[in-house]
């Protein structure tokens, strides 16, 4: 993990403002395209990803460094970013998906290839849609 750190002595530092300095000092540490995994504010205490029970101090590190994170970039004394490069990866607009619901109403993301000319889903095309799968719409 590479650590750097983007000097900030100026007041009402937000982190709108914080984030951008974050992926300006990746840029310019020849990342191409930075993308924030995780991060931390200090005076709020605030982190992200975030769970009921989380410890503040440590698991959006160990989230951020477990998920790509390449860099951990402090920002002033109150921000922390852990920061990735996402070049490179394919976007879903360039893969073949679409949502279908089955008979009972529940919803799958599917493979267009992969289905036959019935048009249902198929377990070996198709995955139930829940809160980790993209939804097509």
């Amino acid at each position: 993990m590479i650590n750097l750190h983007v000097d900030y002595s100026g007041k009402n530092l937000d982190f709108s403002m914080a984030s951008a300095m974050a992926l300006t000092q990746a840029r310019a540490s020849n990342m191409r395209q930075p993308t924030i995994v995780s991060w931390r504010q200090h005076s709020t205490h605030a982190f992200s990803p975030g769970f009921a029970g989380a410890d503040e101090d440590s698991w959006w590190s160990k989230y951020g460094q477990g998920n790509g994170g390449q860099m951990d970039i402090h920002v002033g004394d109150d921000f922390e970013f852990i920061v990735m490069e996402s070049g490179g990866f394919e976007t879903v607009r360039n893969l073949p998906l679409r949502n279908l619901k089955d008979g009972a109403g529940d919803e799958y993301l599917c493979l267009i290839p992969m289905l036959d000319d019935t048009g249902k889903p198929r377990k070996d095309a198709c995955s139930p849609l829940d809160e980790w799968m993209a939804d097509q719409y």
